[in-house]
């Protein structure tokens, strides 16, 4: 009797475990300036609440800037959208700094900033931990050389943890590419690779990703739902998103 009892729980607790999930958002949100070429931070704000994530990886955000008067741009989002913002500059820039941005529900209580290369512009990787698992953005060179010289950077900060660690963001990269070809011998992409992201009136590319290490948590993690969000004006991207179970 008391073996069928610790079996039954034995299962409730595997079967908890399993329940967890995580919806993930990644956005080039171009410092929230529509194809319209206008500056809109609740159109962005509104594409995110439409989906309710627990963590939007951002690029393209000002931070003080002349253009955006001087605010943050990933603090007014996280306002409009009732989370927490970190921020990773990648360089100086119109009087303040411009780089990427990760909002969540729950502020992480650990965040790593790294520098990538970036011969056209420097670029930045944001790693937040949280008790379960870890996420980071990025936003990759123009250059395939530095996206390339940029992997290796990203695979030994992914090998710091044994949690699930999800990385997203635009790769600046074709599925066809050397560069996709490379980071997925180490990362598990989510969703398919023939739905495009760019331009967001019209997508005929695809340069945002989310992907999953492939560590030993990592490959226990599952997706479901991913999909492009319908979303061609607020922005030269449109978002993508995820859940993820792990």
């Amino acid at each position: 009797m008391y073996r069928v009892l610790f079996i039954i729980a034995t299962l409730l607790v595997t079967l908890g475990a399993e329940a967890k999930e995580l919806k993930v958002m990644s956005y080039n949100i171009r410092n929230c300036k529509g194809m319209d070429k206008e500056i809109v931070y609740a159109r962005v704000s509104d594409a995110i609440n439409g989906e309710q994530p627990d963590i939007v990886m951002l690029q393209e955000v000002d931070s003080c800037t002349r253009r955006s008067s001087g605010i943050v741009v990933c603090d007014t989002l996280a306002s409009l959208c009732g989370m927490q913002a970190v921020y990773a500059p990648a360089i100086d820039f119109d009087g303040g700094k411009y780089g990427i941005a990760l909002l969540s529900q729950d502020k992480p209580p650990i965040v790593k900033r790294y520098a990538l290369p970036g011969r056209e512009e420097k670029r930045a990787l944001v790693v937040t931990e949280f008790k379960n698992y870890v996420v980071a953005s990025t936003h990759l060179s123009l250059t395939e050389a530095d996206r390339n010289a940029s992997l290796p950077i990203i695979i030994e900060a992914a090998k710091q943890y044994k949690k699930p660690f999800i990385i997203a963001g635009d790769f600046n990269a074709e599925p066809n590419e050397e560069f996709i070809k490379n980071f997925s011998r180490h990362f598990t992409i989510v969703g398919d690779l023939v739905t495009n992201t760019f331009p967001a009136d019209k997508p005929n590319i695809k340069i945002d990703y989310i992907a999953i290490f492939n560590n030993k948590a990592g490959k226990k993690v599952k997706w479901s739902d991913y999909r492009i969000i319908d979303e061609p004006m607020a922005s030269d991207h449109r978002p993508i998103v995820a859940k993820l179970k792990y």
